[in-house]
């Protein structure tokens, strides 16, 4: 199947899209900074686990032309936030494990493999939230299917 999708938030933030204009005009990007392939129709099987299961779900059935508002709790996208999985580290061990220093909104790559994004940063300790960006939140996808394939 291939659709098209704009998806936001419950506060109606757009947090991403298929379509370059939307991206645009909600501040994703900049008109010469977007690659072409960058915001294009997303192709995949349904069924395979390949986008989130309740977006997945939702699609079954789903006829070419055919335009739907899915909305999928976070349950069924990317679970809900769970405070264990946000650290703390002493700055100076922070710094050795990334090689940078710590600063809210860094982005960390963890040797087990996580990401995470750096939340708060103190003279005693630097916090990262090993959580998906989209943990806890309600999403609400508007879809167009343009194709569906056997």
């Amino acid at each position: 199947m291939t659709i098209d999708y704009v998806g936001r938030l419950d506060d109606g933030t757009i947090f991403d899209t298929s379509r370059r204009e939307v991206a645009i005009e909600a501040g994703l990007a900049e008109p010469g900074d977007i690659e072409p392939e960058e915001y294009a129709s997303l192709a995949f099987t349904v069924g395979e686990g390949e986008i989130i299961e309740g977006l997945d779900e939702a699609l079954v059935g789903m006829a070419e032309g055919e335009t739907a508002t899915i909305t999928v709790p976070p349950e069924k996208a990317y679970g809900e936030h769970e405070s264990d999985r946000v650290r703390e580290y002493d700055p100076e061990t922070f710094e050795g494990m990334v090689g940078q220093q710590p600063a809210v909104g860094l982005h960390v790559h963890a040797q087990n493999g996580l990401h995470g994004d750096v939340t708060a940063v103190t003279e005693d300790g630097v916090e990262v939230d090993f959580n998906h960006q989209l943990a806890g939140e309600t999403l609400t996808f508007e879809v167009e299917v343009l194709e569906v394939r056997d």
